[in-house]
């Protein structure tokens, strides 16, 4: 049974892929699970986070700056060429830092808790930004207004990315005994991860099925996604190293919470950038195994 376990926890990434592209006509109908799946991951991560290690300083709000400010630029230097390639490149720099960022940084010698603060900020600064930029990057059909696309967006988002924040922080104070469970159930949300990237995959791959003609641009998104991610590390990266965090910034801004990128281009942009979504998880996945390589060869303590 270990073997099977362990098995899954290595390749879970493609087992998600390949069960969610083969079994499309399936899975592609658990959609609503989705945003349920994703606020119990947050919840359970954030169980996890020990209150006293969240500090912010210039540098996290540096960050959120160029996250949010970021992909309404890009938006609108790429939307005269392609309105798909800068709906992709904007809801991935919009997408706030994944749940597995900061293990990911401790392994590379970084400082996790730093960049736990920052998950923290990110997830707020998307919980507001999205239901703000969205009406205005692709408007809702039916003749809604910005107003009331906002509305409808806000009631959908923000709670699926503050809640759990907030929830963790009344359970850590009036039932710890609770909050103390939760946060050893880390291997759930892994599982939980799995299963939410599978359905995503499956919906994605039916939009390719069911829209033919949208085959030759998923390419495109795939290759924005790419050059979207390479672009996120290196300024990460880049302002990290002014505040003596490069590992931290690079991390903070490039791996993202690729699922719920995909989720909300499913849900309120154009479905079949969810291709760039999807494929942005690929990208990161195969930057990290290089840089956890790279670390293995060459340890570098000393770049936070």
């Amino acid at each position: 049974m270990k073997i099977i376990i362990d098995l899954v926890k290595n390749w879970t990434l493609p087992l998600a892929i390949l069960l969610g592209a083969l079994g499309f006509p399936l899975w592609k109908h658990f959609g609503f699970f989705v945003p349920y799946f994703i606020f119990t991951m947050l919840l359970l991560t954030f169980c996890k986070i020990p209150v006293s290690e969240l500090k912010f300083s210039s540098f996290h709000f540096l960050l959120v700056a160029l996250q949010i400010a970021g992909s309404l630029v890009v938006f609108i230097i790429l939307k005269p060429f392609d309105i798909l390639i800068a709906e992709t490149a904007t809801v991935c720099i919009m997408t706030p830092t994944g749940t597995a960022a900061a293990v990911i940084t401790r392994k590379l010698g970084g400082n996790a808790a730093s960049l736990t603060s920052y998950m923290i900020l990110s997830n707020l600064a998307t919980a507001i930004a999205a239901p703000l930029l969205f009406p205005f990057i692709h408007p809702m059909s039916g003749g809604i207004g910005f107003t009331e696309a906002f509305f409808i967006i806000s009631q959908k988002v923000f709670p699926l990315l503050v809640l759990p924040f907030v929830l963790a922080l009344f359970l850590r104070r009036f039932l710890p005994v609770v909050g103390t469970r939760l946060a050893k159930w880390q291997e759930a949300a892994f599982y939980l991860w799995g299963l939410t990237l599978m359905i995503v995959i499956a919906r994605t791959v039916d939009t390719l099925v069911n829209k033919p003609a949208d085959k030759w641009a998923a390419v495109w998104l795939a290759v924005a996604a790419f050059l979207v991610c390479c672009l996120l590390f290196t300024a990460g990266k880049w302002l990290g190293k002014l505040y003596g965090q490069r590992i931290t910034g690079g991390q903070a801004l490039g791996q993202k919470n690729a699922v719920l990128a995909a989720w909300l281009s499913q849900t309120y942009l154009n479905p079949v950038v969810a291709v760039g979504a999807s494929a942005y998880i690929v990208w990161q996945n195969l930057f990290n195994a290089w840089q956890l390589w790279m670390e293995r060869r060459h340890p570098q303590k000393d770049l936070a």
